[in-house]
């Protein structure tokens, strides 16, 4: 059995308070063991620490900040070099998890696309693994929210990460994404809960806190509270009121 650990995504969550750095005291306040972002360039990454260690938060995630499309075969180069630097920032953090992502379909046939994905993945596979961080690469929807872009599957997804065969590269499983793309939710995730690094939730319709929508979260939470897994879910919603209670309903929802 797993005890569920939530991650605010502060990109999203308390979105409306403008200095960056104080939304981590709000999750914080909110009772939540961990906080996560997108990209780290362009932030004050000493003050997110500081505040981190103040407030006795986990910075459970950040975005790789890498270089071009990881689907572009001719990019691979370029992309392992700036993931990398990426790999380096993670570790001063004393980072669990970098988030990647794919990039915009190409035209060229899939199969290279996939493949280039695979080498990049394997390149910098031992980075992560020395710097004891894991790789999560994500699948996105491309019905609502990231049309063109280039693995919408989690079944693709898991190839990817068996191909690369590394246990710091996994997939960052987001409910919201893969409700709107594939369904079957708790089946997916269990069968493959070893292979899974991260995991995002929201609501469909509208990206909001669980409960809000049509996706059973008490049904999703406790189908990975009874797996062995040891990640974080990332709360990356947009809530529809107040941002604090929008945490507590969804503590409740997820029995924590």
């Amino acid at each position: 059995m797993a005890d569920l650990k939530l991650s605010a995504c502060i990109e999203m969550i308390f979105s409306n308070v403008p200095n960056f750095v104080d939304r981590i005291d709000l999750a914080a306040e909110c009772g939540l063991p961990a906080f996560e972002f997108w990209g780290w360039h362009g932030k004050d990454l000493p003050a997110i620490r500081q505040r981190a260690d103040a407030k006795g938060l986990t910075i459970a995630a950040m975005c790789c900040d890498a270089s071009g499309a990881l689907v572009d075969p001719s990019n691979t180069a370029a992309w392992i070099a700036a993931a990398s630097e990426s790999i380096e920032k993670g570790k001063e953090f004393g980072l669990p998890t970098m988030i990647v992502t794919t990039g915009n379909e190409m035209p060229i046939p899939r199969e290279k696309q996939h493949a280039a994905i695979v080498a990049g993945l394997k390149g910098i596979a031992p980075k992560a693994e020395a710097a004891g961080i894991t790789i999560v690469l994500e699948p996105l929807n491309i019905r609502t929210d990231h049309m063109g872009y280039y693995l919408s599957t989690s079944d693709e997804g898991f190839e990817i990460i068996n191909e690369v065969g590394s246990p710091r590269v996994k997939l960052l499983f987001d409910i919201y994404h893969q409700q709107i793309t594939e369904g079957d939710l708790t089946v997916r995730i269990t069968r493959n809960i070893d292979l899974i690094g991260h995991f995002h939730c929201a609501d469909v319709p509208g990206r909001h806190e669980p409960g809000t929508g049509e996706i059973n979260y008490v049904n999703v939470f406790r189908a990975i509270a009874k797996t062995d897994y040891a990640g974080y879910i990332g709360l990356e919603f947009s809530p529809t009121a107040d941002h604090r209670e929008a945490m507590a309903s969804t503590r409740q929802i997820a029995g924590v």
